[in-house]
């Protein structure tokens, strides 16, 4: 993405993800998903040979003889008819094979093709693809980034634009509960970062977002190395400003200290008591973080000790933190000691600081629901479902309230 429209990164290190595998420079495996969604992809292409008059008539001449051209139709058709191929159609055909099927033998010619044809193709896509992600059609600015990679491979920008497109798309399906497939799309953005970060000459703004991913999977260690090799190499003084800023926080807050990651490394795996030893040990060093006092937290209320709970995430708001997950776990809290007015005041806290937070929004509607409310309870469950109509969690609670249990 354009440098004006990539979200500035944040020091936000509560994200409910395993970071162990993302220590080591090993390549995440390809998902199911890509490849069933290449299939539904290319099942509306048809590749189709055509005399050299008629190629040269469409402006590919230079594919040669029994050269297989793509041909993008309106879907899966049952037959074929030549009033389908023109130039936008066999343009549309390549980029979609460059975009999941790069190793097609006659890829090279494709990508020579529309270079030459659509010269100014790399600006026209990426702000399409950028416009796609902002109004969070996931798939669709998925599908432009990866054919600007087949159409650039040497250029490192769409492969940093898709590492942004799916750190972004994990955080949202974070929010709607929804893990496995968040965890599916950090590891794609993990595959994307390995892959810029491995390339010659360096790319500079790969190190500084690379940084960023690393310090929310807990992987310190690599993002303070990434950020001083990106102060190295960068010639952008607000970024690298920025950049040693983040140092000095990481330092100041304990993030160097081993014992804060192990700390959510124990909770994370299940093992809260450790994890709670190592946490009240770390804000025994640390007793102005914040963020040591959201572990201590985290682990109580995993551990049913709700009263703990509830005072170390007050006590983390009292040092400053302004975090939905603070709010929304110390609700948890309230709730199951009965408070439930508190608790709905911690969760309004919440939503003003994310507006569209489907997780938030539900949560709301339930303990709107646990108090009565079952009209109030209906329209926070509703306001979800405008916000993602595929909220599985929100349908089942409208199918519930409405069945009157």
């Amino acid at each position: 993405m354009k440098e004006s429209t990539r979200r500035e990164p944040g020091l936000k290190p509560l994200a409910r993800s395993n970071n162990a595998k993302y220590d080591n420079a090993n390549p995440a495996s390809h998902s199911v998903r890509l490849k069933e969604r290449a299939e539904r992809a290319l099942s509306s292409v048809v590749f189709v040979q055509l005399p050299k008059e008629a190629l040269d008539a469409l402006g590919f001449g230079g594919l040669g003889a029994g050269a297989t051209i793509p041909v993008q139709t309106a879907g899966p058709i049952a037959r074929f008819d030549a009033s389908m191929v023109s130039a936008e159609s066999v343009i549309a055909g390549m980029l979609r094979v460059l975009a999941w099927r790069p190793e097609n033998e006659f890829a090279g010619k494709y990508r020579e093709l529309v270079r030459t044809i659509r010269p100014g193709l790399l600006a026209e896509l990426s702000d399409a693809g950028i416009a796609k992600a902002q109004s969070k059609e996931w798939e669709v600015a998925e599908e432009i980034f990866l054919a600007l990679l087949g159409l650039y491979p040497e250029s490192p920008e769409p492969l940093l634009d898709l590492a942004l497109l799916r750190e972004e798309h994990a955080k949202l399906l974070r929010e709607e509960t929804e893990e496995a497939r968040a965890d599916e799309e950090d590891d794609l953005a993990y595959e994307c970062y390995r892959k810029l970060l491995a390339m010659e000459p360096p790319f500079a703004p790969a190190y500084y977002h690379a940084a960023f991913f690393f310090v929310r999977k807990h992987s310190f260690d690599r993002a303070v190395s990434l950020l001083t090799s990106f102060i190295g190499l960068s010639e952008d003084d607000e970024k690298v400003a920025r950049a040693k800023d983040v140092l000095k926080k990481l330092q100041e807050l304990g993030y160097l200290d081993t014992t804060f990651k192990e700390a959510y490394d124990f909770i994370q795996l299940g093992d809260e008591e450790k994890g709670l030893g190592k946490a009240m040990e770390f804000v025994g060093r640390y007793p102005d973080v914040w963020n040591g006092w959201f572990l201590v937290g985290w682990a109580n209320r995993r551990l049913g000790r709700w009263r703990e709970g509830e005072e170390a995430f007050a006590k983390a708001v009292s040092l400053g933190s302004h975090e939905t997950d603070t709010f929304n776990e110390m609700a948890i809290c309230q709730i199951e000691l009965g408070d439930l007015p508190a608790a709905r005041a911690s969760l309004e806290k919440a939503l003003r600081l994310e507006p569209e937070n489907v997780k938030i929004i539900v949560n709301l509607g339930a303990l709107a629901h646990r108090m009565g409310k079952k009209g109030e309870a209906l329209g926070f469950f509703k306001s979800a479902l405008v916000i993602d109509p595929e909220d599985a969690l929100a349908q089942d609670w409208i199918e519930k309230v409405e069945k009157g249990d």
